[in-house]
Parts: C-alpha cells; structure tokens; sequence
C-alpha cells in the first residue's frame, strides 16, 4: 500500500500534469484573488450601506443651512456624500446658474462612479481568460495523450489512454474553479455600483428639486429612473 502523499506534494504533481497553462491559471487566480480582496476591502472601507446622512443633509440644505450640511456630509467619503458635496458646492456658487451647478454635480458624480469601477475590467477578462486557458491546456494534453496512442502502435494501454485523458481534463476543471468565483463577484461589484449610481441621481434630483410635500405630510423619496 502506497503512503499517502503530502497535500503540498500532490498538488504541486497536479499542477506539473496541466503544465504550461496550469502554471497560467494559477497566476490568474493569484491575480483574481487579489484583485478581489482589494476591492471587497475598498467597498466595506467607504460604508456603502450608509445612507442614513442623506435625509439630514438635504433637510437642512432645503432650510437655507447649506454649511451645515456640508459639515454633516464631511463625515463622510463614499460617492454619494461626494457627489452630494459637490451638488451643495456647486449650487452655492453665485458663478454657475442652476444649469451649470447641475451639470457640474452630474459630471463629478459620474467621475466617482467611474472611480468606483476601477478594478473591474481585469475581474472580468479573467473570468473570460480562465476557461479558455484551462480549454487550451485540455487540446494541449488531448494532442499528447493521441500522439502517444500512436506512438504506442499496437501496444495500446486503455489504461495509459484514459489517465492522458483526465490529466489533460484537469485544466478545463481548473480553468472554471477560478473563473466562477470571479464571475460572481464581478456581478456582485457591478451591482453594487449600479445601485450606487441609482442612489446618486435620486439624491441629486432632490437636491435640485424644491421639496414636494404630500397630502400625508411626507417628502416623498424620488427614485432614480433607469433605461431598461
């Protein structure tokens, strides 16, 4: 009965049976991985979930006390509180008229937004590169295990033929073990930035927009409006 192998050791066996493209994937994943980690960390780090400024801020912009306001939104750094400063900022301004004020919220809002894309493109092409590589290394030990069935003549092993077959299968495997969790959390982020965005334009509609007043006595909360 043969020992059983060190986990570190098999691994590094498995990883040298889909070599080269095994070798490529694991750098995607280590990028990936990272790529992930920062981005989980950027998001937690700037309170996306925290909203509960914006009634207040907009409270008191609407009661003249635009400086209050401002002091409120300071204790605060995600997108939203910026976008909202810069709104309070730029409609303050005596220089702009309302058009410009709004145009130069939207414009700073839509720089955040972009800001808060960073990082996402290179989720998503190694979502995409992950499979094809671990395609490639599959044809790569496809083409090796016939060129020695051939070699092989009539001394064909069935067994030889579907150990090449498996060995060469593990990179298609592999390949999708790392491009699913990316594709996960790259619709993860993406919502998330989506829903920041529909949370900007909302607060600078009602920002620009005097206070409506129900029948009930409520302010309504203006939705954001997006093509579908």
């Amino acid at each position: 009965m043969k020992p059983a192998q060190d986990p570190i050791t098999h691994a590094l066996n498995l990883l040298q049976l889909g070599a080269p493209a095994s070798y490529l994937l694991l750098l995607l994943s280590l990028m990936a991985l990272t790529l992930i980690i920062v981005k989980g960390w950027e998001f937690w780090e700037l309170r996306l979930v925290d909203r509960s400024f914006i009634g207040r801020a907009l409270m008191l912009f609407h009661r003249g006390q635009a400086a209050d306001a401002q002091t409120v939104l300071q204790e605060h750094r995600g997108p939203l509180a910026l976008s909202l400063t810069a709104g309070i900022a730029a409609i303050t301004n005596t220089a702009l008229t309302r058009e410009q004020a709004e145009e130069f919220a939207r414009v700073y809002a839509g720089e955040r937004l972009n800001d808060a894309r960073a990082l996402l493109r290179p989720i998503e092409v190694i979502s995409q590169l992950a499979p094809l590589t671990g395609l490639l290394g599959t044809v790569l030990g496809m083409i090796t295990a016939f060129k020695a069935l051939q070699l092989a003549g009539e001394n064909v092993s069935p067994a030889a033929l579907s150990g090449g077959i498996w060995e060469a299968l593990l990179t298609t495997a592999a390949g999708l073990v790392v491009a699913i969790p990316c594709i996960a959390a790259l619709h993860f982020f993406e919502r998330r930035v989506e829903k920041m965005q529909a949370e900007i334009e909302s607060v600078l509609t009602r920002l620009f927009t005097p206070p409506v007043v129900l029948p009930g006595g409520d302010e309504p909360q203006l939705e954001a409006r997006r093509d579908s």
